[in-house]
């Protein structure tokens, strides 16, 4: 199947984001402290420190999505709770850094962005499926849910009218008359 393949690809593609973007954003901070730049009057400190705070914020979250992805790719199985949350939302973030990429960057980045949605997104759809046929929907709490099951039958020991134990004993008498 392609459900491990793509949890490998994408923790290795998370993990490269979580570098560059931090390596990106702290060099911005660094190029903005050393020229001590200022955007519309803001304070040039305040700038550089906003900047490296922003680069490990970043980095720490898709360092943790990658983490997400690793464990789905080590245990084979669906991300839950928190993790799953994280990656929908990385998904939501790259589905948005796509549409600014196309008008700031060109369709380059554009197409970057919307490979790594899809390979996303694949990820989250491909272990909503069970594995097998006897699996439970993912829906299901264990223990609760399903068809009944059929009530065994018993033969009929002898009884000419072929009443089995679970019928009931009753004899039909004919009327009489007076």
């Amino acid at each position: 199947m392609v459900r491990r393949p793509v949890a490998w690809i994408v923790t290795v593609v998370l993990l490269a984001e979580a570098v560059g973007i931090a390596a990106v954003n702290w060099l911005l901070g660094v190029v903005v402290d050393n020229q001590r730049m200022s955007l519309a009057g803001l304070d040039p400190d305040v700038m550089a420190t906003s900047s490296k705070v922003g680069a490990v914020l970043f980095g720490l979250y898709f360092a943790f999505c990658a983490l997400v992805a690793l464990l789905v790719a080590v245990r084979d199985r669906a991300p839950a709770g928190l993790g799953r949350v994280l990656l929908i939302s990385a998904a939501v973030v790259h589905g948005l850094l796509g549409a600014v990429a196309w008008g700031l960057v060109g369709p380059e980045a554009f197409l970057a962005m919307m490979v790594v949605l899809a390979l996303l997104v694949l990820l989250l759809v491909t272990y909503d499926r069970p594995r097998d046929t006897g699996a439970r929907p993912a829906g299901d709490p264990p223990g609760a849910g399903g068809a009944p099951e059929p009530k065994p039958t018993s033969t009929p020991t002898g009884d000419p009218q072929g009443r089995t134990s679970d019928t009931p004993n009753i004899t039909r008498t004919a009327p009489t008359t007076p």
